[in-house]
C-alpha cells in the first residue's frame, strides 16, 4: 500500500464525510460562496454548459456540485442496441467480468457478488461485462441510464471511504467492493443489469430518484422498486466524489467500442458498446 492510501487508514473517513457533508450542505452566504468560488477556481469549471451560470445562482455548495446541464448540452447516443457512458468522467477499466472477477487496475480484481453485496447476484453476473467510470472533482455529478430498463431494487452497503482515483485503485485491495456503494438492479431486454454508485473520501452522499439522499446507516438497506427508466434518463448523483460502474450479464453479449479504454475521457451519452442479445 502507498503512502497516500495509507493515510487514508489513518484518518476518520466517516468524520470527515460528515463535516463535508455539513459544510455543503450550508446556505449560509459567506460559507457557500467560499467554497463554490475556491472550488470553481481550483478545477477552473465554467458554467457554459449549465443551466445556470452564474456562481451566485446556487443555494449551497451541493446545490453547485449537483448542478444541472442545459437542455441537450449532452446528446443521448441513439444506437439501436447502444450503452451509452451514464456519467462525464474517465473510463477507470472496462471489460469482460473474468468467470467472477472484475478488473480494478493492473494486477488487481475483486469479486462481481462482493461488489453486489449478493454471490447469487455474483453468480449471475459471471462472465459478463462491466464498465468503471471515474468521476473526477470538475465533473459534471449526475448519474444517468446508460440503457433502459425497470429499477427492481437498490441495494445500500456501508463501506469505507477510500478515495477512487487512479492511485488507490492501483494499491487498496477490492477498493469498490469495499467503499460504501449504492447498488441499482435493473429488468432490462438484455435480463438482469445493473449500476453501482459508489461513495468516496468525503462524499456528502449519494441519492437516486427512486430512494432520494441515502441515509447512512451500518446495515445493508434493501429496498424494491417499479421504476421504468428510459436510456439517458437521471438515475441519481454523488454529493462529491466517486464512481459509476455499470455490470451487465454474459447474456448481453456486449461489444465495448474498441478505442474506449483505461484512461479514455468521456461524456454523459457517449456510446461505449452494443448489446446483441
Amino acid at each position: 500500500m502507498n503512502l497516500f492510501a495509507l493515510a487514508q487508514t489513518l484518518v476518520p473517513q466517516q468524520a470527515l464525510s460528515e463535516l463535508a457533508g455539513y459544510l455543503a450542505a450550508s446556505e449560509n452566504r459567506h460559507i457557500k460562496r467560499t467554497l463554490i468560488n475556491s472550488f470553481a477556481k481550483a478545477y477552473g469549471i465554467t458554467l457554459d454548459e449549465y443551466a445556470r451560470e452564474s456562481l451566485g445562482d446556487y443555494a449551497s455548495f451541493n446545490d453547485f456540485f449537483t448542478r444541472e446541464l442545459k437542455d441537450n448540452a449532452r446528446p443521448i447516443d441513439g444506437t439501436s442496441g447502444g450503452i451509452i457512458c451514464p456519467a462525464d468522467g474517465t473510463v477507470s477499466q472496462i471489460g469482460t467480468i473474468q468467470q467472477n472477477a472484475i478488473l480494478q487496475a493492473k494486477g488487481r480484481d475483486y469479486e462481481v457478488g462482493q461488489l453486489l453485496a449478493d454471490y447469487d447476484d455474483g453468480n449471475y453476473f459471471a462472465n459478463g461485462s462491466f464498465a468503471t467510470i471515474y468521476l473526477a472533482p470538475s465533473n459534471y455529478h449526475r448519474v444517468h441510464m446508460p440503457f433502459a430498463g425497470k429499477l427492481i431494487a437498490t441495494r445500500y452497503v456501508p463501506g469505507t471511504l477510500f478515495s477512487v482515483n487512479n492511485t488507490t485503485a492501483n494499491a487498496v485491495p477490492d477498493l469498490f467492493a469495499r467503499n460504501e456503494r449504492l447498488v441499482c438492479l435493473f429488468d432490462t431486454e438484455f435480463g438482469r443489469a445493473a449500476v453501482v454508485l459508489v461513495g468516496a473520501m468525503i462524499v456528502a452522499g449519494i441519492e437516486t430518484v427512486a430512494t432520494g439522499k441515502i441515509k447512512r446507516t451500518p446495515y445493508i438497506q434493501h429496498r424494491t422498486h417499479e421504476l421504468s427508466l428510459s436510456k439517458g434518463d437521471e438515475l441519481g448523483r454523488f454529493y462529491l466524489g466517486s464512481t459509476a460502474i455499470i455490470v451487465l450479464p454474459k447474456a448481453a453479449n456486449t461489444q465495448w467500442q474498441a478505442d474506449i479504454t483505461h484512461g479514455t475521457k468521456v461524456m454523459m451519452g457517449q456510446h461505449l458498446g452494443l448489446v446483441s442479445s
